[in-house]
């Protein structure tokens, strides 16, 4: 029986090891806004940055829905992206809005942050997030702070919010849905292949420890969502790692 049970853990350690990770459909798409599905409960949401030293940059967000309540991470990076989200989260999912989370003070975290305000939608982020949203001059600023992790609820589920350490920024956070091990790294986790991108405020030192410790908590997602550019597995952490650890 004793080597049973271990051929059985032994069996279940590869499948997780060795799980693909689960394939988009594109639900939604306009001039403005993109939207990708995972699963019932977990969505990707594109909106599109105009920046000086980059051009034109696609940014990532995550919707995740249970029982007709959801919660987003980042908004999208204007207000009339981010009026477009909630409607279609309202009338196509047929859900309500409980909590949008900026993972850091940049635009594409919080830059739409405005029409949920406007919607009656509660904001939270990291209080390192509203420190330094305040510092630099940002408009509109999340009405609730928590500081190192939080978790959030929505429907019958949850997701935890978490602080391991400057990045991309000094306040960047991640998510992690324990249901069906998806994390979303923000900023602070590069899709393969990407360059080391916006370095203005990044603490590029700590960057590969963080890493570090975020493979350590995370490190057996099935799902990893960057900040910008497409979605993969646990192998996104590994790059991360391997493009700053110099």
């Amino acid at each position: 029986m004793k080597n049973l049970l271990m051929l059985i853990c032994s069996l279940f350690l590869i499948s997780c090891a060795t799980q693909l990770p689960p394939e988009s459909q594109v639900v939604y798409e306009s001039e403005n806004l993109k939207i990708l599905k995972f699963s019932e409960h977990v969505y990707q949401h594109i909106s599109y940055l105009e920046t000086e030293s980059f051009g034109k940059v696609a940014s990532n967000g995550v919707v995740f829905t249970d029982q007709n309540e959801s919660l987003i991470l980042d908004t999208p990076v204007n207000d009339k992206s981010s009026l477009e989200l909630i409607h279609w989260i309202k009338n196509r999912l047929n859900s309500k809005v409980k909590t949008v989370i900026p993972t850091h003070f940049h635009k594409d975290g919080l830059g739409g942050l405005k029409a949920f305000q406007e919607n009656g939608i509660t904001s939270y982020a990291l209080d390192k997030t509203l420190d330094l949203a305040r510092k630099n001059a940002v408009e509109v600023l999340p009405e609730n702070t928590f500081e190192h992790s939080k978790v959030f609820d929505f429907g019958k589920k949850a997701i935890l919010v978490s602080f391991l350490g400057e990045g991309h920024s000094q306040d960047n956070v991640v998510a992690y849905f324990t249901d069906e091990r998806v994390l979303y790294g923000g900023c602070l986790v590069k899709e393969i292949n990407a360059s080391k991108g916006n370095l203005e405020d990044a603490n590029v030192a700590a960057w590969p420890k963080t890493i570090k410790n975020l493979k350590k908590h995370y490190g057996r997602s099935v799902l990893v969502v960057p900040g910008h550019g497409k979605a993969g597995g646990a192998e996104l952490l590994d790059y991360t790692y391997e493009l700053f650890k110099d």
